[in-house]
């Protein structure tokens, strides 16, 4: 009996054991997650900054010195340039290792990974979008600038010893819920992470969709639903600008574009991403000091996708917002000049249709040739499942990325995809030279070397300039290129040579005092290079510049309440409109509608977050859009809707568009049958939003800003119900789940640079740490925190809650 008691306990115990320590279904090892001395209790933090006093490394040259402030953000003081970037790449990994890595496992279509099969179709759109190609492009250009290199591999190296000093306790909480472990950094890495930015702020366009609504539809309408542009609008160089250059022209050539359905796309950057950025001189400000601001509009997530540093070393003294997994910083200042950058939007992504010679796709016509094809091999492994292989054929364009193995479409379509983030840069070269710029002439020698996702550079510096220029790497195109797909037979229809450096937009030191971008048209049809994008912002920038030709006396508090302005153009352009559609003493409204009705016909069209008209308006808002483009609802092709600013264009100037018609109905409705049809439907949503939600439908409550961590499941490591007003289309653009993702403002003058920021999160990622998005609440609410940036800090500095010492490791020798 002894026996078979003993043989049954040691069944149940083996049995445990084999449970209790591989993944089931998906999850991971129970045992290993739960254990006290390794799973995820080790996470669990008591102090906001827990990294040991001192540290022998190998590969330091010299001892560096960090002191992490009352908001943690490490001050690296280093001797020498490279100790001072693995120095952030050692602080970098501390903090996000589990965000660097996986973000880039992402970008590289490697998701599959850890996730299985539910991954593989999202893996494939990103491979077969070329972003490795593009980085190893990256990569090799980036060798042969042997000082730009030198700096990557200090920071790789900082990253790698962070890593190679981890245990299984020691990792993010992350990996033990995923159950997969980092592998080595790479320079080839932080390359991929420009792809990256490329990738969100840089692919979007509507070539594909443009087509399909030209085929069904024609010229003519096509035009009435996505004009290029607007009279009146207000763009970033100012109208009047003179460009005094003799710009490369090209002629357009008589060609045609194929005309050919596209049902389904890969995913699509979210259009939201953007950013405000506005700059004042002297003549505008109380002090005469030149006062600058910046905020990138991105997905707001936990971890932040910016992380905060100061680096000091006897070239650099800088700080400001970094890009963990790549050294340097990207948005902040120094002690002579402020940068930063909002996106300038682009059409650089364009689509070639291939005539392959035969199903072996080995050749592509081209002209009266036939060019050979390359391909690739992709190896695609997937957690639990067979690896999965796609070929992916490559011409001279770039990537077919659309084709027979992949989102099959109703025609036979085969698509290559020409991106200028497939090309080689130098980026890193233009941050580097720009962290230590010291004045206009530094800041656009950086630039040249910039190529990278196009933005409007925004200048300010302690000598009183402030300026704005439109960086990036432009082809020259002629009216219309790229506007649809085009025939990658033709060679009169492939780019042929791109825009100098010195013909891009600028604007220095202009008569109006001020220089503002956010995300608008770039300048006035006086520019003498076509500039086509299809996503152009309409109402940020109009705010930003009705407030700034207004605004005297200037101070760094002004700038911060103007980052924070939730004045609703949209509503003060269209809500009047649909306020007359209705009839308040009208049988047809109900009590409850009197008292919406009521709350919109006083409303001041600033969507505070306590206001609860503006909850009424966005609802009404949302409910009208489809109505009136239910067109678009009954193709079974891929179709982009036209933007909220030309649907008030349209709603208020051609009332007769037939699009304006609902369709199912044997009406011919008007304007004001679809203002009231929406704002019944809108009034019974909110009702049901109320049964579900609260009587109180602030509009902070009824937006539910969330900063969400980047495994959504995990909600409770996210944050929601943020009390914050604004919206998308306002200048405080914070939307539900995007939103101002770092605020700075900045204040130069001779005697020094002071700055202030804020961001939604906080420095440490580990959901375990009592630290972990604290700054929230201060972003919601508009507290900056002063920026401490001097060129010696005192380890007794009554600001410092720690210090540590890195020295090189001896016995690595």
């Amino acid at each position: 009996m002894k026996v078979f008691r003993f043989a049954f306990f040691l069944a149940i115990t083996i049995a445990l054991i084999l449970i209790l320590n591989n993944p089931f279904q998906g999850n991971p090892p129970l045992g290993k997650l739960l254990n006290p001395h390794q799973g995820f209790w080790q996470n669990a933090e008591k102090e906001a900054i827990t990294i040991p006093e001192e540290l022998n490394l190998p590969g330091l040259k010299e001892d560096v010195t960090i002191r992490f402030d009352e908001q943690v953000i490490p001050h690296i003081f280093a001797k020498n340039d490279e100790d001072l970037f693995y120095a952030q790449g050692y602080i970098t990994a501390f903090h996000r290792l589990w965000q660097m890595e996986f973000q880039l496992l992402s970008t590289a279509g490697r998701l599959s990974e850890v996730f299985g099969d539910r991954a593989l179709d999202y893996d494939r759109g990103k491979r077969r979008s070329g972003l490795t190609y593009g980085a190893q492009r990256g990569l090799e250009e980036l060798k042969k600038d042997p000082e730009a290199f030198r700096m990557l591999q200090a920071y790789t190296n900082g990253v790698n010893a962070y890593i190679s000093g981890l245990s299984y306790a020691d990792l993010p909480i992350e990996y033990k819920f995923l159950d997969y472990e980092p592998e080595p950094w790479t320079v080839f890495k932080c390359v991929l992470l420009m792809k990256e930015m490329s990738d969100q702020l840089s692919r979007g366009e509507r070539d594909l969709q443009n087509t399909n609504a030209l085929k069904l539809w024609g010229q003519e309408v096509f035009d009435l639903l996505y004009p290029e542009t607007h009279p009146g609008l207000d763009p970033v160089v100012p109208v009047g600008t003179s460009f005094d250059f003799e710009p490369i022209l090209v002629d357009k050539p008589d060609v045609t574009f194929p005309q050919i359905f596209t049902q389904q796309k890969i995913e699509e950057p979210d259009e939201r991403n953007g950013s405000n950025s506005f700059i004042v001189n002297g003549q505008k400000t109380a002090d005469g000091s030149v006062i600058f601001t910046n905020e990138p509009d991105l997905a707001l997530n936990l971890p932040s996708i910016w992380y905060l540093a100061h680096l000091n070393s006897p070239s650099y003294n800088t700080i400001g917002g970094s890009l963990p997994g790549a050294p340097g910083i990207v948005i902040g200042f120094n002690d002579s000049i402020a940068w930063g950058d909002t996106n300038a939007k682009r059409d650089l992504v364009d689509w070639y249709h291939i005539e392959f010679r035969d199903d072996r796709r080995e050749e592509y016509r081209y002209d009266n040739k036939w060019l050979k094809t390359q391909k690739i091999v992709e190896e695609i492994t997937v957690k639990n499942g067979q690896t999965f292989y796609d070929t992916i054929v490559y011409t001279h364009y770039g990537p077919v990325t659309y084709d027979r193995n992949f989102q099959v479409n109703s025609e036979k379509i085969n698509l290559a995809m020409r991106w200028t983030a497939h090309d080689a840069s130098k980026d890193f070269k233009a941050f580097m030279l720009l962290n230590k710029a010291n004045n206009y002439d530094d800041f656009k020698e950086a630039y040249s070397y910039y190529t990278g996702p196009p933005q409007n550079v925004s200048f300010a510096s302690a000598s009183g300039d402030i300026a704005i220029r439109i960086s990036g790497k432009f082809p020259v195109k002629w009216e219309g290129q790229g506007k649809f797909i085009m025939d990658g037979r033709d060679s009169r229809q492939e780019w042929k040579t791109f825009m100098p450096y010195e013909h891009i937009y600028e604007s220095f030191n202009p008569p109006r005092n001020f220089v503002s971008s956010a995300n608008q048209h770039p300048g006035d049809s006086t520019y003498p290079y076509y500039d086509y994008d299809a996503t152009f912002e309409y109402y940020r920038n109009r705010r930003i510049n009705d407030r700034l030709k207004v605004m005297t006396n200037i101070t760094v508090k002004d700038m911060m309440e103007l980052q924070h302005d939730n004045f609703n153009y949209i509503a003060s352009e269209i809500l009047p409109s649909m306020l007359d559609s209705l009839n308040r003493d009208s049988l047809s409204l109900s009590q409850s509608d009197k008292v919406l009705f009521e709350q919109l016909n006083t409303w001041d069209y600033f969507n505070h977050p306590d206001e609860q008209a503006p909850s009424v308006f966005e609802l009404w808002w949302d409910h009208l859009y489809p109505i009136v483009w239910d067109e678009y609802e009954s193709q079974e092709v891929s179709l982009a809707r036209p933007n909220s600013y030309n649907t008030i264009y349209l709603l208020k100037n051609n009332p007769t568009f037939s699009f304006i018609d609902i369709q199912s109905t044997n009406v011919i409705e008007t304007t004001g049958d679809l203002y009231r049809k929406a704002f019944y439907e809108a009034s019974q949503a909110l009702q049901e939003w109320k049964t579900d939600n609260s009587e109180d439908y602030a509009w902070y409550k009824f937006k539910n800003t969330t900063i969400q961590h980047l495994l959504p499941p995990l909600t409770p490591f996210s944050v929601s119900g943020v009390p914050i007003g604004g919206n998308h289309n306002i200048v405080n653009a914070a939307s539900g789940r995007h939103g101002p993702s770092w605020r700075m403002v900045v204040q130069l003058t001779e005697k020094g640079t002071k700055g202030w920021g804020v961001y939604p999160g906080s420095q440490s990622g580990n959901p375990g740490n009592p630290d972990y998005a604290h700054m929230i609440d201060d972003w919601a609410s508009g507290n900056y925190y002063e920026l401490l940036f001097e060129p010696e800090i005192s380890a007794d500095d009554k600001r410092i809650i720690k210090n540590i010492k890195l020295s090189p490791d001896s016995s690595a020798n």
